[in-house]
């Protein structure tokens, strides 16, 4: 199955996503992900975490969401689509489901573990 993880930026949320689908999901999930409007590096702070469940993100690049993306993807996850800072695939899609995740932006560590 092929999963896609988005969010605005793909510098948190979608990039721990993908992570965490890449190491739990071997054999069964092929993870990817992307932003509507990528950031220019991965949120500091989001390496720092996934450090500490031992997933190094620190190279990982944000990408921009393309329309191929979406249509090779199984899945569309998106990650917290009332963020008013960008578009919204969500609408228009029909594979694609809403987790809702605060974005880590800005957020402490202890914040961004949770």
């Amino acid at each position: 199955m092929r999963v896609l993880f988005v969010c605005v930026e793909n510098a948190g949320r979608s990039q721990m996503a993908e992570a965490f689908a890449r190491r739990y999901g071997k054999g069964g999930v092929e993870a990817s992900s992307a932003g509507t409007m990528p950031a220019s590096e991965v949120n500091r702070v989001v390496v720092e975490a996934m450090l500490e469940k031992g997933i190094d993100i620190s190279s990982s690049k944000p990408k921009l969401l393309t329309a191929q993306m979406i249509q090779e993807a199984d899945r569309v996850i998106v990650m917290g689509c009332g963020d008013a800072r960008g578009f919204c695939p969500a609408p228009l899609l029909k594979k694609v489901e809403d987790w809702e995740l605060e974005d880590p932006k800005g957020k402490s560590l202890e914040r961004v573990r949770r």
